[in-house]
């Protein structure tokens, strides 16, 4: 068997005299693979006299806080977890969100990329048997040419790409044209819309085999000061189903191509609205097909960490076009890279940036965004944790003091960034897998209990 530098690496660290401390700390930070290494210094002291009531000199590891499970499952996991209260407070309430939000008109909307050229698909009947593909094929769930065009040089990637990096724009236009249906359907003047109404969303992006992204969202009608105030009347769950289809239709974005023709952009003929009831089932959809509470902030949140879903390497930024011979990625998202960054050295695209996010598919946007009075927001949960950890702190003190009576200096400097060897690496990616087992097993105990109680 032959021995390789992992597995020396690994030997050593296991049995050097610091394993110990060093796996506690990779624990603290919940497995992180790809750690920020700092050295400085952090004091707690008491607002009132200034008296250090705490401190801590030398190296600490903070986590990476990367979003992408391949970059990092631990701190994807943490991601995940906030995206889910986050999304689940403006459905359900919670966290400044009053429990009536759950009676304004809502729904889930799926909005797609329309077409640029023929896939490669696999679709299963309802008798569950595999339908051939245009190409004659019945794909396997793992071919890679799943998603990939058909006919690659009669595919539309100018096309794909410019779409892909406007997409953020034509979602805009569809919630102003969403807001101005709604006006006129309650009979008053956009502008005036605000006096009687608030339109709020969450949404999340998720790449599609074909390397598109289409937008998950849900969208909320509240009264004129936000979730506090109740709908208009006037606007049912029906209402509100009929605008976001009209919205839908009526939006379209005209750009030019490189040779000047112009490129209509406009979402794809896929459009899916439910409607959401609040129960705890566990499932996504209830007999009827409506969208649950609990279960659609979860699938919200799982599309939150994901990549662009076909290979870990095309989630870091691309320096070097030359660089992309080493990536081991489909060819069809090659091509879709290329021509990114092809776009990109263009003066006409200047202003997009595509070099920047060819390693995107030329998305340009946040993953998940969502409107001012939707519900709370990342920092605002990030900053409760950090709260709840100071406390503990605190608690531990020879002399308790409240959060709010205290003052925590700061003074850190980034020394290094990731684990020292892929034996590190691996362990953390052990210790975070572990974590998540204990979680899973405590979630489906919980659960089980409540069945039988």
């Amino acid at each position: 068997m032959t021995t390789t530098q992992t597995d020396v690496d690994l030997s050593h660290l296991l049995r050097s005299d610091d394993f110990q401390d060093w796996r506690r700390e990779v624990t603290a930070i919940g497995g992180c693979a790809a750690p920020i290494h700092l050295t400085g210094s952090s004091r707690i002291h008491d607002r009132d006299t200034g008296a250090v009531l705490a401190e801590r000199d030398g190296d600490i590891l903070a986590p990476c806080g990367n979003r992408r499970a391949s970059v990092c499952p631990a701190c994807s996991d943490r991601y995940a977890s906030d995206a889910y209260h986050l999304i689940r407070a403006g459905m359900a309430g919670g966290k400044g969100v009053p429990d009536t939000a759950v009676e304004h008109p809502r729904a889930f909307v799926t909005l797609t990329a329309p077409s640029f050229g023929p896939v490669h698909t696999r679709r299963v009947s309802r008798r569950g048997l595999v339908v051939p593909c245009g190409c004659g094929d019945k794909h396997h769930p793992d071919d890679p040419r799943v998603g990939g065009a058909t006919d690659p040089d009669g595919h539309d990637y100018i096309g794909a790409v410019l779409w892909q990096a406007n997409a953020g724009k034509l979602w805009n236009r569809f919630a102003i044209r969403l807001r101005r249906t709604l006006a006129q359907m309650l009979g008053v003047k956009v502008r005036d819309f605000k006096d009687h109404a608030r339109l709020s969303y969450a949404k999340v992006a998720e790449y599609q085999r074909r390397g598109l992204v289409h937008f998950h969202a849900v969208v909320r009608l509240d009264g004129p000061d936000g979730p506090t105030t109740r709908a208009p009347a006037a606007i049912t769950t029906d209402g509100l189903n009929d605008a976001i289809r009209d919205a839908v239709r009526a939006v379209c974005l005209t750009v030019e191509r490189p040779d000047g023709t112009p490129l209509l952009l406009e979402w794809g003929s896929q459009v899916d609205i439910r409607p959401i009831t609040s129960t705890a089932a566990a499932r996504l959809e209830d007999d009827d097909g409506e969208i649950t509470d609990t279960a659609l902030a979860a699938y919200v949140a799982k599309y939150a960490t994901k990549g662009t879903g076909k290979s870990e390497a095309t989630d870091r930024p691309i320096r070097d076009i030359a660089h992309l011979r080493h990536l081991d990625i489909t060819d069809h998202h090659r091509r879709l890279i290329e021509t990114a960054w092809e776009l990109g050295g263009l003066d006409a695209y200047a202003e997009l940036n595509l070099r920047r996010w060819a390693h995107m598919l030329g998305f340009r946007g946040h993953f998940l965004t969502k409107s001012r009075a939707y519900s709370t927001t990342f920092g605002a949960i990030r900053g409760e944790r950090r709260t709840y950890r100071l406390g503990e702190t605190l608690a531990a003190l020879d002399t308790p003091a409240e959060p709010g009576s205290v003052l925590v200096v700061n003074d850190w400097q980034v020394a290094q960034i990731g684990h020292r060897n892929d034996a590190e690496r691996e362990i953390a990616l052990g210790i975070a897998e572990r974590r998540r087992e204990q979680r899973r097993t405590h979630y489906e105990t919980r659960t089980e209990h409540g069945r039988t109680s």
